[in-house]
């Protein structure tokens, strides 16, 4: 497939190159041959129609999948190998389409566990209490500053099955922020949410992104999220990179309207 690639007009460097991944599922090719570069301080719009590959593309970036070929580089280093955890201590972080949370644990403490990779005593003091109460404590307090200023510090003490969609979704966003991530991943995060909900989303993952020095790459059939959004876009279908560019330059592209059958219009 041919792809259609338009000048780039970020002027930054590149937080996340994939090159070259493949991935099958039996018979099913979910990323066939697919090279892309993410820049980075840049919010990145990841599109495409339903079984285009973008969630797929998430899940061997951030560990879930190993792909079949290809390399996941972060900042300059290889993490095609790497657990989820180290790639985590590398500076990524992700959320999901269904938000993942402890249910019966209050809001703090699945941000806590959010920033775990932020503990200071490691394992062996940690299995013999030395530093433990000052670890918690610690950890206590940068979730709480999450909780804060994601505006959700009444929920605090509420068990996650107690909140609703948009608040469960704010809240595994505060998750992914308690590890202090270079580039977040963020998959449909608009799902389910109203008109204004989407416009608060929007206005926070901006703010989050200049305030916080994060890249941000996030897939989302919302187009109205992504044209308001995104400084880039990248489409992909059949699991490779059908087009690049701003986000108006792509929406007019005849190839991306025929990807969508005409839904993006």
């Amino acid at each position: 497939m041919a792809v259609v690639s338009y000048p780039e007009v970020i002027d930054a460097t590149t937080i996340l190159e994939v090159r070259d991944l493949s991935l099958r599922f039996g018979g099913v090719v979910a990323l066939d041959h697919m090279s892309c570069t993410f820049a980075r301080g840049a919010v990145t719009g990841l599109i495409g129609p339903n079984g285009a590959g973008k969630t797929s593309l998430f899940n061997v970036v951030s560990g879930l999948y190993r792909a079949d070929r290809g390399q996941v580089v972060l900042d300059g280093s290889d993490l095609t190998h790497q657990p989820i955890h180290r790639r985590a201590e590398a500076g990524l972080a992700r959320t999901f389409q269904t938000p993942r949370l402890f249910p019966t644990m209050s809001a703090l403490d699945n941000v806590m566990v959010g920033a775990h990779r932020r503990g200071r005593i490691g394992f062996a003091r940690a299995m013999v209490g030395w530093g433990v109460a000052r670890e918690n404590r610690h950890l206590a307090g940068h979730a709480a500053e999450i909780l804060e200023r994601l505006r959700l510090a009444r929920y605090a003490h509420l068990p996650a099955a107690a909140l609703d969609l948009a608040t469960r979704k704010r809240l595994e966003l505060a998750c992914a922020l308690a590890g202090t991530p270079r580039l977040l991943l963020l998959d449909e995060p608009a799902g389910g949410l109203d008109p204004e909900q989407v416009a608060d989303l929007v206005a926070t993952v901006s703010a989050l992104r200049d305030d916080m020095d994060l890249s941000v790459i996030v897939v989302e059939h919302h187009m109205g999220l992504v044209m308001e959004l995104c400084d880039h876009v990248v489409v992909m279908a059949s699991g490779t990179v059908l087009a690049t560019g701003e986000p108006e330059q792509v929406r007019r592209d005849p190839a991306v309207v025929e990807a969508y059958l005409g839904t993006w219009t």
